[in-house]
């Protein structure tokens, strides 16, 4: 009889079929095991309409998987990357970061083409804080409405709450197959992106050896050295939901190019920077990068964000 790998996913359409893509990749690789999809709710799943900044808090939408993972439920956790924080609890590791999808966000609009065509007045949905700043900034003559659900979700929630335009993951959009929808891409200097946007994390036990080597085939280093830089930028910063946070890692030639953003609520205050390196010094670029925007201004916002000093 054929091995059983479990993959503990959440059961959003998105989740499922990553989970999938995951699951058809190993088969290739490895014929003679069996995987197989275990759903589990999250916390995030449960508040639906709540905004993610005022639940607080980290890992909503993987907690509750990693417990299982933990217990011993599932042999792997499939999750897209930017859901986790960037300090893994005790016992897990991150086996496998595959090849990174399209890390940009779209501008769905049936009228308008670019956030600079749309009318002042014009009502843009997004749930995300980090998007929602950097409208403002740009657009502050918009109003962004909050909004969150799944893709299909939001979609509909478009026509029926009268919205010009709503901005979605490019890599959710490409692995739900809607690439017929009218979207604008947004290039980074308009929407720099969430810490490892596009990215899949595959977490498993650190102990279980069997899955670090099964999963080895399916980690893509140039996407490994981006996340690394991205998630060593938000781990200085302490970034969570609470905090207006982007980054993006791009790997050429052996090196990392790391441009990271911080921004008060209201995107009035903006800070940007961008920092190279040696790829194999992706963390401490991460690092140093989030310092230099500290030292720019970005402990203050944060500290009036958090209600406290930003640990030195």
């Amino acid at each position: 009889m054929s091995r059983t790998i479990r993959l503990g996913t959440r059961g959003s359409p998105l989740a499922l079929a990553q989970t999938r893509w995951v699951m058809g990749r190993l088969t290739a690789y490895y014929p003679d095991y069996h995987f197989e999809p275990v759903i589990i709710k999250t916390t995030g799943d449960k508040l639906k309409d709540v905004p993610l900044a005022q639940v607080g808090g980290k890992g909503l939408f993987i907690k509750e998987i990693e417990e299982a993972l933990l217990a011993g439920e599932v042999e792997m956790a499939v999750h897209s990357l930017k859901d986790m924080p960037a300090e893994l609890p005790a016992g897990c590791v991150l086996a496998a970061v595959p090849v990174r999808e399209d890390w940009r966000d779209a501008l769905i609009s049936r009228r308008y083409g670019s956030l600079a065509e749309i009318p002042a007045g014009g009502r843009i949905g997004t749930g995300s804080l980090r998007r929602r700043v950097q409208i403002l900034h740009r657009r502050p003559d918009v109003e962004v409405v909050h909004l969150r659900g799944n893709v299909d979700t939001r979609l509909r929630k478009m026509e029926t709450q009268g919205l010009d335009a709503i901005i979605l993951a490019a890599a959710g959009l490409n692995r739900l197959g809607l690439k017929h929808l009218p979207c604008t891409f947004l290039p980074a200097a308009e929407m720099l992106p969430a810490v490892s946007q596009g990215a899949l994390g595959l977490e498993v036990r650190a102990d279980d050896e069997e899955m670090r080597r099964l999963l080895r085939v399916l980690d893509d280093p140039p996407s490994r050295v981006a996340v690394t830089a991205e998630r060593a930028f938000l781990s200085r910063l302490e970034g969570g939901c609470l905090v207006p946070v982007a980054a993006l890692g791009i790997v050429a030639d052996s090196q990392v190019t790391l441009e990271g953003m911080i921004s008060d609520l209201d995107g009035r205050r903006l800070l940007r920077e961008r920092l190279s390196g040696a790829a194999v010094e992706a963390e401490a670029i991460g690092r140093r990068l989030a310092d230099r925007l500290l030292e720019k201004g970005g402990r203050e916002i944060l500290a009036q964000i958090y209600g406290r000093p930003l640990v030195p």
